[in-house]
């Protein structure tokens, strides 16, 4: 659901710019409190791993396609406040280099799929995580329901901004009951991928899943049929072969990311996506504007001087992951040295951990 130039006007896109602005600040203040030497890596590979997602796009109804937003994956595996950065890191590249999402409309994109997201699916995560027993199977089932909610409350923040600054008249009931409604399936969608990917990581690395820190009750997997205590989420220094193991499952997340940027996401759908369906049907996008970043060389993700579609698209993929992880990790690298400057309040890991 990138919002394209056009959509919204001036004002409201200022606003929403300022908005976006004030939650990276405060996100970059309340990252330095989550993240670690363990999970500044892993930020970085959540960015690049969402990146590479989000050229997946799958079928979700007739003509209409859907893609994942990943605000609740990110807040999931490495807390709410490093999700919004991994998500602006995201759609900041996607926009200037990639001419995905409209260079003024990144505040808003920011706004509606990288804050809205990120907080409506942390709460109902933790939520449902405090209520249902503390097992890996609730965990997941936790993060499919926050994924499934958080899709088409991200499609009713931009109703609302659209009925503030909409450049289009259009009856905003109309737009409100098509937005929302394409957005639950494709909220079904990202609500698999979220639930899937969650669980893979509770099963081999429950201690760097950041959403289960804090339970009272430990995490439960069950091992050969009986139910043990998952590893505590700790801040403490694991030993040595904890690092290895981290290190092998950081090599293959990145692994998995190049794979499904640079091969999978050929075969992805080339129908339009939900906001892109809804626009062409009622009109919303009667004043979209040409991308500013049009003339890039990997717009569209695609290679500009590669004819062969699949290795252009998949060059280009490629290419997006790994500025997406060098940039994420350098990014939240600098964020978690700060935190360790002379003059920042020590961390309170045993409140963090209550």
């Amino acid at each position: 659901m990138h919002v394209p130039d056009g959509f919204i006007d001036a004002p409201v896109s200022v606003a929403a710019g300022a908005f976006a602005v004030g939650a990276v600040a405060v996100s970059l203040r309340g990252a330095r409190r989550e993240l670690d030497e363990r999970t500044a890596p892993l930020a970085g590979l959540v960015a690049a791993f969402i990146f590479a997602v989000q050229m997946l796009n799958f079928p979700v109804a007739a003509g209409t396609s859907g893609h994942l937003m990943g605000g609740a994956l990110a807040a999931i595996l490495v807390g709410p406040w490093t999700a919004v950065l991994c998500l602006s890191v995201v759609l900041l590249l996607q926009g200037i280099f990639f001419a995905d999402g409209g260079l003024t409309a990144l505040g808003v994109n920011i706004t509606v799929m990288g804050v809205v997201t990120v907080v409506v699916a942390y709460v109902v995560f933790r939520l449902l995580t405090g209520l249902l027993p503390r097992t890996r199977r609730s965990a997941t089932a936790s993060a499919f329901v926050a994924a499934l909610v958080s899709v088409p409350a991200s499609a009713a923040a931009f109703t609302l901004l659209y009925w503030i600054g909409g450049t289009t008249e259009i009856p905003i009931g109309k737009v409100f009951t098509a937005m929302v409604g394409v957005h639950v399936l494709i909220g079904i969608g990202e609500a698999v991928i979220t639930a899937l990917t969650v669980g893979a990581v509770l099963a081999v690395r429950p201690d760097l899943v950041h959403g289960v820190r804090g339970i009272a009750a430990p995490l439960k997997l069950r091992i050969d049929g009986e139910l043990v205590d998952a590893p505590a989420a700790t801040r403490d220094p694991e030993p040595a072969p904890a690092h290895r193991s981290a290190r092998g499952f950081w090599i293959t997340g990145l692994v998995s990311a190049f794979l499904l940027a640079g091969f999978v996401s050929f075969y992805a759908s080339a129908d339009p996506d939900g906001l892109e369906r809804v626009a062409a049907d009622q009109g919303i996008d009667e004043k979209v504007a040409e991308h500013g970043a049009a003339d890039s060389p990997l717009a569209d993700y695609g290679v500009g001087d590669i004819a062969n579609a699949r290795l252009s698209g998949g060059l280009a993929g490629v290419i997006g992951v790994s500025a997406t992880v060098v940039v994420g990790t350098g990014v939240f690298w600098v964020v978690r040295r700060r935190a360790e400057e002379p003059g920042e309040a020590p961390r309170d890991r045993d409140h963090e951990n209550a």
